[in-house]
């Protein structure tokens, strides 16, 4: 062979492995892997482990959500946690919807509603803690001590600043109860603000107009630092019972509820030392439990 046909053939071959290399750099990241085996893209991981979490504002704003619950529950299962902190009634219209997997919610009359008509099951209660009025330290209605009833018909009759959240939240549900109960309108009040937003804005609404307002303990006891000027006015009461429960959303409503999550989300919130793990909590900060177990 000379050299001319000996470089000729060299280069030919050169030139065959360098197409065969590009034409298999696409396949690189799934060498050897069968059509079954090939790695999802990020989305579709994403979409195979989220479990969307439908709950009231006052689970998040007190930070049990965040600070125990969640963190403890993604590391034991395969799921990552996307939250919708929304008043309950919304929460419990995703549920509705099936805009959901599983809901955390605190107003049993209408939880019950979604409960008789399927929209929900394998209904949980796990949690406790109550209601109380939070006012100026002056109280100027003056009705530190009172009954819940009596407070609320004082409340009216002097004309007080009361500030609701207006938003058909698990709290609003209670105060609208309470108002009914004594056969009160409590928009008839002129100094009756509705704010239309979460706990924690309304308490600062709250603040800032020196008014009253309905809250749960555990909301008022992880943010009082930000109102120096208010005090727990009225607790106590039976009446101001707070119960939580946790659910999940019918799977029949559409194809992609994630129902394993749901249920795994369910059967973890009742386990024993999550249930401890609750009660513990805020107990060290506060110098007494946010929340209280609540098992069935």
């Amino acid at each position: 062979m000379n050299l001319k046909r000996f470089l000729s053939t060299t280069l030919i071959a050169f030139l065959l492995v360098f197409i065969a290399a590009c034409g298999n750099t696409e396949n690189d990241s799934n060498e050897g892997a069968t059509p079954e085996q090939e790695t999802p893209t990020k989305e579709e991981a994403v979409d195979a482990t989220e479990l969307i979490l439908a709950t009231t504002t006052s689970t998040q704003d007190s930070g049990l959500l965040d600070e125990v619950i969640i963190p403890l529950f993604e590391e034991e299962h395969p799921y990552k946690v996307k939250t919708i902190a929304v008043g309950t009634g919304q929460a419990l219209e995703m549920g509705v919807n099936g805009e959901a997997d599983v809901l955390l919610t605190h107003a049993p009359d209408a939880e019950q509603e979604l409960v008789d008509n399927g929209d929900v099951q394998n209904y949980k209660r796990i949690m406790y803690n109550d209601f109380i009025i939070v006012g100026p330290s002056a109280d100027p209605a003056g009705i530190k001590g009172l009954e819940v009833s009596e407070a609320f018909q004082k409340l009216y009759d002097e004309n007080a600043v009361f500030v609701s959240r207006g938003d058909d939240s698990g709290t609003h549900k209670m105060e609208l109860g309470l108002w009914e109960a004594i056969n009160i309108t409590p928009t008839d009040n002129s100094s009756y603000v509705e704010t239309g937003q979460g706990m924690g804005n309304t308490l600062q609404v709250a603040n800032e107009k020196e008014g009253y307002v309905l809250t749960d303990r555990a909301t008022y006891l992880a943010q009082k630092d930000n109102y120096s000027d208010m005090d727990i006015i009225v607790e106590g009461d039976d009446a101001l019972l707070n119960i939580y429960h946790v659910m999940e959303v019918n799977p029949e409503k559409n194809d992609l509820i994630n129902n394993d999550g749901a249920n795994a989300f369910v059967e973890f919130l009742i386990k024993p030392e999550v249930q401890d793990a609750i009660e513990e909590f805020g107990k060290e900060e506060y110098g007494q439990s946010l929340f209280f177990k609540y098992t069935e």
